[in-house]
């Protein structure tokens, strides 16, 4: 099945957006024309409502446990230069729980990458599969303590049975598209496509879906602010230093930009872009506002 053909023949799921925690960061590091001062990256998190599979999660955002993985060296050098701040009340399990929503009734979570700020929360969803990519879980387990850090990643945030646990997103049926070339079609049913988003970090993968009020498509952090997508604008180089690959995010830019150019009714949504995902989150959950 062609992607394009997809894309207009989606089946129609429910989906609510929250926050959970935030960190800080310099707008000019986000996006090179930026202005010099802080923002806040909010740490998006989905709920997704399918008919049949239940209950989904797009990513987990922050959770306490980040301050208690970053107590100690080498660690706690991530919390020195990722300023944190997130309460018990904003964990998704927590927001799940006063909407009436228990940890066991999530089915499946949907990883975007490893980062601390999308993993925070998955021990608190023992009986839940975990999708995400083959390279991005290999990558991130093949990390030694001193580069896990570096890499954006907390191994103590991360289930003893993740492997076990585990879907991966290249199992699924692939399709063909001019931009992206193999997407997967993740329940087989044209509710949920995955989208291969390198660069950022190994193995990142975004979701496109379709609710009966609109198309939306969660990039996680293939790009910071949603101006680089519309407007093809970089982030600083110094941000090079962090990435898993230049060259790879900067090929995963331009293709969502001409992905834009052809499908202006889909919302892209990065995770840290509060302009973006500000207006689209509520703190308890519903499905009636998007």
């Amino acid at each position: 099945m062609n992607l394009w053909i997809g894309i207009e023949h989606m089946k129609n799921i429910e989906l609510h957006l929250g926050h959970a925690g935030y960190c800080e960061a310099k707008e000019h590091h986000a996006i090179r024309d930026g202005k010099r001062q802080t923002i806040k990256f909010h740490a998006l998190w989905g709920l997704i409502r399918h008919p049949e599979e239940g209950y989904i999660l797009f990513d987990t955002g922050y959770t306490q446990r980040f301050f208690e993985e970053t107590r100690n060296f080498p660690s706690k050098i991530y919390a020195l230069l990722t300023k944190v701040s997130v309460t018990p009340e904003e964990e998704v399990i927590h927001q799940l729980k006063n909407s009436g929503i228990m940890p066991e009734e999530i089915k499946k979570i949907f990883i975007s990458h490893f980062h601390a700020d999308h993993v925070g929360g998955l021990r608190d969803f023992p009986k839940a599969k975990i999708i995400t990519s083959r390279n991005a879980l290999n990558h991130t387990l093949g990390l030694n303590s001193y580069s896990s850090f570096s890499k954006g990643v907390l191994k103590g945030l991360l289930p003893e049975d993740l492997e076990q646990r585990t879907l991966f997103i290249e199992n699924c049926t692939a399709n063909m598209d001019p931009v992206f070339g193999e997407t997967y079609d993740l329940l087989g049913d044209s509710s949920m496509l995955a989208f291969s988003l390198p660069g950022h970090a190994r193995g990142q993968f975004g979701l496109l879906l379709q609710t009966p009020k609109s198309k939306y498509f969660l990039v996680a952090d293939a790009a910071w602010v949603n101006r680089a997508v519309t407007d093809m604008v970089l982030p600083s180089p110094v941000v090079r230093l962090f990435f898993d690959s230049w060259k790879a995010y900067t090929s995963t830019l331009r293709k969502l930009h001409e992905f834009h150019q052809l499908f202006p009714d889909v919302l892209i949504i990065p995770t840290h872009c509060e302009a973006t995902t500000t207006p689209l989150i509520s703190k308890r959950v519903r499905f009636d506002l998007l």
